[in-house]
Order: structure tokens, then C-alpha cells, then sequence
């Protein structure tokens, strides 16, 4: 049987962002989210940030433009970094959200993973998401909801 590629692959090596002001966005995920800037290219108004161990996030600008697109990408976290993520990205002065953009108190947990899960947007809007995959059995019929009411669904 042939290889596939998917079966090889072991991770997301780096993902790309278009924003409107660069300077803005590095102040967002260098300042705030604390990923090291990794090369700069000024003449291309472009950032890249390091991010885990090996991994890379490129910051576009292209302008103040009225047209704009929002995309979602999800960094991989240890369960203790979700665990805290609220209080986390509290401090950075950004609002944790749940999967449909409301405030949370709390990670929410993806029941048909199951996963914890933690959503906040950068400046652009981009939809940002901390992740840990959970090594428990999937519920898909609890949906999405908090942590708390997962774990009271458990202890049942």
C-alpha cells in the first residue's frame, strides 16, 4: 500500500496571517502573547515570529484597506497553559472567548474530541484558539459547553 502524505506529516510547521498594520500585530503577538520575532523583512512589510519549538507564523501587512478577511488558526497547548488560559490572556489585556465569540470564564470543551479549548482574536480579528486534546472519551452529545459542566457530565 502507498504512503500518504497525511500519514508522514507531523505537524503544522507554519501558518501565514495578512494584517492591516504590522506594527500593531507584532505589538499583539510578540508583546502580548510573547513570541520572539524571529526575522523581520521592512522593504516587504512583513514579520515572522517563532512560535514553539519550531514553528512559525508570518505577519503580512497589506494596508488599511476597507476589505478585509478573517481566518482561525489553533495553537497546540499543554492542558495546565488551558487550565489557566483565562486568567492568561487576562493579563495581556484580551478577552477570553468560547467557540462562538462570547466571553468565557472558563476553557470550554469540545465534546466530539474531546478537546479544551480556549478562542481570542487578535487585533484584525483573526480568530485565534489554544488547544489540548483531552485523553478521554469523545461526548458528542454534550456539544460544546464549559469545562465545569464537562467535568460534572464525568463525575455522573
Amino acid at each position: 500500500m502507498t504512503q500518504r502524505v497525511a500519514d508522514t506529516v507531523t505537524g503544522i510547521y507554519e501558518t501565514h496571517l495578512t494584517v492591516a498594520d504590522l506594527e500593531r500585530s507584532l505589538a499583539f503577538y510578540r508583546d502580548k502573547l510573547g513570541f520572539a520575532l524571529w526575522r523581520r523583512f521592512p522593504e516587504r512589510n512583513i514579520a515572522f515570529l517563532s512560535v514553539g519549538a519550531n514553528g512559525m507564523l508570518g505577519l503580512w501587512g497589506v494596508g488599511s484597506g476597507p476589505m478585509g478577511m478573517r481566518l482561525h488558526f489553533a495553537f497546540a497547548a499543554p492542558e495546565a497553559a488551558l487550565l489557566d488560559s483565562c486568567r492568561t490572556l487576562e493579563s495581556a489585556g484580551i478577552a477570553p472567548l468560547g467557540l462562538s465569540g462570547e466571553p468565557v470564564t472558563e476553557p470550554v470543551v469540545l465534546g466530539w474530541m474531546p478537546a479544551l479549548s480556549i478562542y481570542f482574536a487578535d487585533p484584525d480579528g483573526h480568530t485565534l484558539e489554544m488547544i489540548h486534546v483531552l485523553n478521554e472519551p469523545p461526548d458528542a452529545e454534550f456539544g460544546v459547553g464549559p469545562l465545569s459542566a464537562w467535568r460534572r457530565r464525568s463525575a455522573r
